[in-house]
């Protein structure tokens, strides 16, 4: 049951509560699962959650449900899971899903179908669920699974919600004083994260990142003005940038933890920064920030012109609301 992720995922487990307690469910989530174990599990529970008459999201309120034990079997009909055929998810595969949801609903009145490695699609499938995604049908849900967002087609992505797991296991880092201070990650590129970590400037850089947000959150758009360039000097290819991104998102994460009475997971070592920055935020702000820097994170491996993203970064956080 989705309750059961409380702990393990709170982001996107409270992103997905508030959309149905505001009715604003969208037709198509894509989950990137960042290593996750138990990203299909995950999509099961949702789809539970999604196809339960009252949305009940744990087993205490209803008792032993016919309906989720049917799900958990495989053998609820109102939903379809697909998983590559050899090495690809195939055409014919879509056409088959296509066909047996055009079938009216026997239970309630949802379908729901769940691709497991949508980043597998074919030429020929990714233009068919593209056609699928681009004239949903009412009643009809969408969770595509996939490792790396970045894996998988633009077009298909800018037509789901994006929601990013975390992954959950820990890294070895090699690098003792900066795994002293962060206490451990979880980033898409562990190569390139090793990398960057046994840069001999590496711990200047993780000063210069959480400067770089201290200063934005109280000066705010003067960012734009003092910070920007010099930042682009210190991160000034894809790949560091990207990394950096990640380090924000932790960074927001242990504001959020901060602001949620919880531990400090990543920045143990700055708490002082913390605590500034968490007094004048609340969870819901938090929350947002935390969704524009994912959200941006991925215009970074296109050819994007880096000040134009950094002072959009800036634009988008001052405009959430306190």
């Amino acid at each position: 049951m989705l309750d059961d992720y409380q702990i393990d995922q709170p982001i996107i487990y409270r992103t997905l509560l508030n959309a149905v307690l505001k009715d604003t469910l969208t037709h198509a989530y894509l989950i990137e699962l960042n290593g996750y174990s138990k990203g299909l599990d995950f999509a099961l529970a949702c789809a539970k959650f999604f196809l339960c008459p009252k949305h009940y999201s744990n087993a205490d309120k209803c008792g032993d449900c016919t309906q989720c034990m049917t799900i958990d079997d495989g053998n609820f009909l109102e939903i379809k899971i697909i998983h590559p055929d050899g090495q690809w998810i195939k055409k014919e595969q879509l056409e088959e899903l296509q066909q047996s949801f055009n079938r009216k609903a026997i239970v309630g009145n949802q379908k729901i179908y769940i691709i497991d490695g949508v980043d597998k699609l074919n030429t020929y499938a990714a233009n068919s669920i593209l056609k699928f995604l681009e004239e949903p049908v009412p009643g009809i849900t969408a969770i595509l699974l996939v490792d790396n967002a970045y894996q998988v087609m633009n077009t298909i992505v800018s037509r789901c919600q994006v929601l990013s797991l975390k992954k959950n296991s820990k890294l070895v880092i090699k690098n003792q004083s900066t795994k002293n201070k962060l206490g451990f990650y979880s980033f898409h590129n562990q190569d390139e994260l090793n990398k960057f970590l046994e840069s001999p400037d590496t711990d200047e850089k993780i000063e210069e990142m959480i400067d770089y947000i201290t200063f934005f959150e109280k000066s705010g758009y003067q960012a734009i003005i003092y910070k920007n360039k010099a930042f682009l000097e210190k991160f000034n290819d894809k790949n560091s940038l990207f990394l950096v991104f990640n380090w924000f998102i932790l960074y927001y994460k242990d504001v959020l933890n901060q602001l949620l009475g919880k531990p400090l997971e990543f920045f143990n070592d700055y708490e002082d920064s913390i605590q500034k920055v968490s007094s004048g935020n609340t969870i819901l702000t938090i929350s947002r920030k935390l969704e524009i820097i994912v959200e941006l994170s991925g215009k970074i491996k296109f050819n994007v012109n880096t000040t134009m993203l950094m002072d959009k970064l800036v634009i988008d956080l001052m405009e959430v609301k306190k």
